[in-house]
């Protein structure tokens, strides 16, 4: 019997696992505080500008019909649009708002060997109310990421609609 499951494409697959495992490592690593200042979280940082170079090409692949973007009117499909949405402009939220607060700290910052410009002059004292967003949006993205999770499990076993099947790579 062939598949009659819509897939998405593979490489709207493999970009939304390696985005998951990239936040997810980058929340595991992170540190907070002045003594980053002393021993900067290098893979932290790398794991998070992972995240935001993966945002573009993903959009990409959303917008251009690789994914379902129009989730109807339904309560919950609005609060899958709206959740969706949250956790886009948190993949892009969070690595920026780490860069900026490392800048605050006079924290130099390197992606895959390239040191980036300072978003910010360095501060004297505490890093400023960025890091402290950022350390919230840290938990949050985590929280909305296992709602997501939880709702494709959901999904595949309760609706039997297939969605895990749409996001494997076979």
């Amino acid at each position: 019997m062939p598949d009659m499951i819509a897939r998405h494409p593979k490489a709207l697959v493999a970009i939304h696992w390696i985005t998951a495992a990239a936040v997810l490592g980058a929340w595991a690593t992170a540190e907070g505080g002045r003594e980053v200042v002393a021993e900067p979280p290098l893979l932290h940082f790398t794991l998070g500008l992972a995240v935001l170079a993966l945002v573009l090409p993903r959009l990409v692949l959303r917008l251009t019909g690789g994914a379902r973007p129009d989730h109807g009117r339904h309560p919950l499909a609005l609060a899958a649009g709206a959740g969706h949405a949250l956790l886009y402009a948190l993949l892009i939220a969070l690595p920026l708002s780490g860069w900026y607060a490392a800048s605050q700290m006079g924290v130099g910052v390197q992606f895959l060997g390239v040191h980036l410009p300072a978003l910010a002059a360095p501060l004297q004292g505490r890093p400023g109310i960025v890091a402290e967003v950022h350390e919230s949006a840290g938990s949050l993205i985590l929280l909305l990421a296992g709602l997501h999770a939880v709702m494709a499990l959901w999904h595949q076993f309760v609706l039997r609609d297939g969605t895990l099947r749409r996001m494997s790579l076979r």
